[in-house]
């Protein structure tokens, strides 16, 4: 994910640079994650390797290929078009790219929500719910195992050419840090908002990222507390921490509720 991050922006900038259409630059960061994402997989399905390994082994590969994609550490945008600038401009700069950016993650929810109710989408949610019972159910869990990190990597680079175009310009560097806060959101998000059903799952992570960004914001933002931007990272581990406490001190309490009635 750290990987895919960059390599959407850099792929995205790039060819903007170059005079791509925003939009095919985009699709064309998204096809990029998908690859990095399907040889993630291939390395944990086809060659044995184990899954984390596998993710550290590509996210390593990756930093020399932004590199080569970018020819440089950074790439800037500043006077090249993007998709926001060929947003209408009927409200103010600070408004329009926040709209936009919410019609996006609706869109993709709603895709999202569509395609994990379809069969394949349902086959993919055996295979990571219990593997075992799903090759037991005629389920090829190499092929969803291999769909499924395609189809994460494609967002994440989505993610990141969005970025890359927002901030304009894109950074080796800017990817740093993405699994923590994609860990960070789905915890909270569940946190919040437990669910079963795929529909608020997708929700859930949505709010959580919002409200993670939110406390980081609060956080560094309150002159009581006396934090400042170095302090990030710790700020990000003790939200991280607060959020895998609060559900197992939440079981224990409706266990404890539950043998006393």
């Amino acid at each position: 994910m750290d990987g895919s991050f960059p390599l959407g922006g850099a792929v995205a900038a790039v060819l903007i640079e170059a005079g791509v259409n925003p939009f095919t630059a985009t699709a064309a960061a998204m096809a990029a994650g998908a690859l990095a994402g399907f040889i993630t997989g291939w390395l944990n399905v086809g060659l044995k390797i184990m899954d984390l390994l596998a993710s550290i082994l590509m996210m390593i590969a990756l930093y020399s290929i932004n590199l080569r994609v970018m020819g440089k550490p950074n790439v800037a945008l500043i006077n090249d078009p993007t998709i926001f600038s060929s947003l209408p401009g009927w409200l103010p700069d600070y408004v329009e790219r926040p709209l936009a950016l919410l019609v996006i993650v609706a869109v993709v929810k709603l895709l999202l929500d569509w395609f994990f109710s379809s069969e394949i989408g349902l086959a993919m949610r055996a295979t990571g719910a219990n593997p075992r019972m799903a090759r037991s159910q005629g389920i090829s869990t190499d092929r969803a195992i291999l769909l499924g990190i395609a189809l994460a990597n494609s967002l994440v680079a989505l993610a990141g050419a969005l970025f890359a175009q927002t901030q304009g310009g894109s950074d080796i560097s800017m990817g740093i840090g993405t699994i923590v806060i994609g860990l960070a959101a789905v915890i909270v998000g569940e946190s919040i908002l437990p669910a079963r059903r795929m529909v608020y799952t997708t929700l859930a992570v949505i709010l959580g990222a919002i409200l993670y960004r939110f406390f980081i914001a609060l956080a560094l933002n309150s002159d009581f507390i006396g934090l400042q931007a170095q302090d990030l990272n710790l700020v990000t581990a003790l939200l991280v921490t607060i959020a895998l406490v609060i559900p197992m001190a939440k079981r224990k309490w409706q266990l404890r509720r539950r043998a006393r009635a």
